[in-house]
Formats: structure tokens, C-alpha cells, sequence
């Protein structure tokens, strides 16, 4: 058995597709482990749903910090753990540049949209311009992390239908469902070397 990626997340939000890599790694069909959950929002629920697996949590406090000396503390923590991927679960801080550079090509996003459409949006305001728009699919996109927000090369996309009834959380429930599908799918490709950034 080759050895453990060791992940590290960050989350600002509730953390479901958090749970679902969980799920993937405990039945062993991920070789990998989550090495710590840091998030900006001290009542996060993803720190807790990390806390139920007994995996480590940190609450790092964003006030009065300017972006870079966050993200410096950040890194440090994901480099004193040798993380070799970072997930962003529902995270809503962008990125310094330093941050993107240290972590290049180990860096991963979700995003509730088919990607480039509707991207640099976060969570409900997405499917809002999703039905408002007309659009017939919609679904999510994992994708590394550049620079430009949301604007990395795309790894996978799942597309979900959307329907005349629905409602931005209808639609978000059904999103969700297939994030829970595509982001163990992404980690489990870049364990297998199938995907990398270029340079």
C-alpha cells in the first residue's frame, strides 16, 4: 500500500462534502487521510463533523489579520502536518497569491456551477443566477486553484438537471449530491497521478 495523502481542508461552512471524503476514507476506497480541518468561523459545523471522526480542528481567528498573514498561519499549520493536497469545502476567503504559489498544484475547489458559467459567486447567490438564467443543467465543478477565482483548470464536472419547479435550495440539494460524488472522485484521480497542473 502506497503511502497516505495527507489532506488538509478548509472550511467556512456546515461541511458536507467534507463528510463524504470521510465516508470514502473510512471504507478505505481513498488511500488518504485528513490531517487537520482549519477554519476562519469558529462555529463552523464542518469543525465538528471533523471532531466526530476524531480528526483535529483549528480555528484560526481572521480578525484584524490582512489576508497574507492569515494564510501564513494557515500554510504553516498544512506544512508542519506535510499536507500534500488542500481541499476547500465551503470556503469563503479567497486566497492570497503567496498562499496559491506555496501550495501550487495541490490545491482543490468546489464550486455549485458548470464552470466558466456563473463563477465568483458562493453558495445560494450561484443557483439564484442558475434559474434566474433560464438554464436548463447546472451541477458542480472541481477544479485547481489559480490565482484567478474559480478560473483554475477544471479537474472534473458532474451536471444535475434543473428543473421549472425548483428553487435555489432545491437545486442546491441536488448540486450537493453530486459534489459528494465528484470531489472523493478528484482526490481519488490526483492519488493516482492521473491529473496534475501545468505549469
Amino acid at each position: 500500500m502506497s503511502k497516505k495523502l495527507k489532506i488538509g481542508v478548509l472550511a467556512s461552512t456546515k461541511g458536507t462534502d467534507l463528510q463524504a471524503i470521510i465516508d470514502e476514507i473510512s471504507s478505505g476506497k481513498l488511500n488518504a487521510e485528513i490531517a487537520c480541518v482549519i477554519s476562519n468561523k469558529k462555529d463552523a459545523y464542518a469543525l465538528e463533523r471533523a471532531k466526530n471522526h476524531g480528526i483535529e480542528t483549528i480555528f484560526i481567528d481572521p480578525k484584524g489579520k490582512e489576508r497574507e498573514d492569515f494564510d501564513k498561519e494557515v500554510a504553516k499549520e498544512f506544512s508542519k502536518r506535510k499536507v500534500g493536497l488542500v481541499c476547500l469545502i465551503g470556503y469563503m476567503r479567497i486566497l492570497s497569491g503567496d498562499f496559491v504559489k506555496k501550495f501550487r498544484g495541490k490545491i482543490m475547489n468546489v464550486h455549485p456551477s458548470l464552470l466558466p458559467k456563473f463563477g465568483g459567486g458562493m453558495d445560494i447567490n450561484v443557483h439564484e443566477q442558475v434559474i434566474n438564467a433560464g438554464e436548463k443543467e447546472s451541477g458542480c465543478t472541481i477544479h485547481f486553484v489559480t490565482e484567478e477565482v474559480d478560473g483554475g483548470p477544471i479537474i472534473l464536472q458532474m451536471k444535475v438537471p434543473v428543473h421549472p419547479t425548483d428553487t435555489p435550495e432545491t437545486l442546491k440539494e441536488r448540486v450537493q449530491s453530486a459534489e459528494k460524488i465528484a470531489y472523493p472522485e478528484a482526490i481519488r484521480l490526483f492519488i493516482q497521478g492521473k491529473i496534475r497542473l501545468g505549469k
